[in-house]
């Protein structure tokens, strides 16, 4: 959770391509869920925060959908 009270996640990757992957991942999730995450992709970096804007805040959805992403596989950092 970060400051705002929302869901956080950060995630590294070895490219760009990983964390693209990922996030087309997550948006055909989201779609079938209709709850949508805020995407950040940077070199090697996705990140992830979750909220429901409506209330400004965290609801039961926000954190089925999050355990769901934290399912979803992705590719391994690099070593």
């Amino acid at each position: 959770m970060n400051s705002a009270g929302h869901l956080y996640k950060e995630l590294v990757f070895h490219d760009f391509k990983g964390p693209m992957n990922f996030a087309t991942k997550i948006a055909e999730l989201a779609e079938r869920e209709h709850h949508h995450p805020v995407l950040a992709i940077d070199w090697g970096k996705y990140v992830l925060e979750l909220w429901t804007h409506k209330i400004n805040g965290l609801t039961e959805n926000n954190f089925i959908l999050a355990a769901k992403i934290s399912g979803l596989p992705h590719s391994p950092p690099s070593s």
